[in-house]
């Protein structure tokens, strides 16, 4: 494991990453126990405190389980992690993080197309007069603006696991995705006033099925331009 103490104070978040990283590039393999949390500090160069509320972030995560014995082992993150790992795989270069996005986007498309349909069908009145006003907006305000925008639109479908699921989705394609998107010249799309604005009139008309397909169509060419992205890379 990396030994190079940690100088800053509170910094338990950085114990936390440091651990993850470890685990997510295979320095620490499945099956691997951790060491205890004396030896953490010390490696570390911090309090056990640190150490300690670090190891619950990354239980969390599902990263570690408390084996018989009572070691704390590693476990298979693709077996039992979840998406709020997400950031961090991309960050320990384990999966290249144009694939991360990919997957990302991919799964984005699938969610916010559904979430289109059911908010045509269920969101008030003024939800979708604010989704239109939204979509007026771009492109200004750039991701923020994207993230506002379909934030309202997945509040207006009701479904609260859509909402949790585009938090986490959200916080993994920040940082990484914008640099992606500019890259990748699909700023364009991306922000595609136009096509927010078309979507916008069929969820307000509860054009269900349009606001389906336009969802899909909007983010489609995303997801293919990243797709050829990532094989190339």
């Amino acid at each position: 494991m990396d030994v190079t103490p940690i100088t800053r104070t509170a910094i338990s978040d950085e114990v936390l990453a440091r651990i993850v990283d470890e685990i997510l590039s295979g320095r620490l393999a499945p099956g691997d126990a951790l060491p205890a949390e004396r030896d953490l500090a010390e490696r570390f160069g911090v309090n056990r405190h640190a150490v300690r509320e670090a190891l619950k972030g990354v239980r969390q995560a599902g990263l570690v389980h408390i084996a018989q014995g009572g070691k704390t082992r590693v476990l298979d993150w693709r077996e039992s992690a979840g998406l709020d790992v997400l950031s961090a795989v991309a960050g320990a270069g384990v999966v290249p993080p144009l694939r991360v996005l990919r997957d990302v986007t991919e799964m984005r498309r699938t969610i916010a197309a559904d979430a289109a349909r059911l908010c045509a069908e269920r969101a008030t009145p003024e939800q979708k007069a604010a989704i239109v006003a939204l979509a007026e907006g771009y492109p200004d305000g750039g991701y923020a603006a994207d993230a506002a925008f379909w934030t309202a639109v997945v509040d207006g479908s009701g479904n609260l696991a859509y909402r949790l699921a585009l938090n986490t989705l959200l916080a993994g394609m920040r940082g990484v995705g914008e640099q992606a998107f500019g890259s990748l010249g699909l700023d364009g799309e991306l922000l595609d006033r136009q096509a927010h604005l078309d979507l916008a009139a069929s969820i307000a008309q509860g054009d269900a099925d349009a606001a389906h397909a336009r969802t899909s169509t909007l983010l489609a060419g995303i997801v293919s331009a990243l797709d050829a992205a990532a094989a190339d890379s």
